[in-house]
């Protein structure tokens, strides 16, 4: 797979976790303030991962680039911890949707910090 093929793949993969997190959170409990709430949270660090790469892509610069990259994978992680809040929660049964939302953000953060510790390497060698 070349560079051109897994940024394409990377971004699908983002927005089709973004379109899957917006299919949960309406089906969270509308009575519920609380999960409301973290639905909400959820929902913006959600749809935030995938934004980040597509701002990342592009990016004029490998500063801007890492930068947006490193934003992703921030959010990956908030996601993954709201949806560990979800999976606690007794008035939501913990369905296959949670369960393949949380594997694919786990996923799409590996994947993230692979970038990241990349680039480092890059940059250090670019330096010695």
């Amino acid at each position: 797979m070349d560079n051109k093929e897994f940024r394409q793949r990377l971004l699908r993969r983002s927005f089709d976790f973004a379109v899957r997190s917006m299919e949960l959170v309406d089906q969270l409990p509308s009575k519920s303030i609380s999960l409301q709430t973290i639905g909400k949270q959820f929902i913006r660090s959600a749809t935030s991962v995938g934004a980040n790469i597509m701002e990342a892509q592009a990016s004029p610069t490998k500063k801007d680039f890492a930068n947006f990259i490193n934003h992703a994978l921030k959010s990956a992680n908030e996601s993954a911890f709201w949806l560990l809040l979800f999976k606690e929660n007794k008035s939501i049964s913990t369905n296959t949707l949670l369960v393949s939302l949380l594997k694919e953000v786990r996923e799409l953060a590996k994947i993230l910090g692979a970038i990241l510790s990349t680039i480092r390497k890059t940059k250090k060698t670019t330096v010695a």
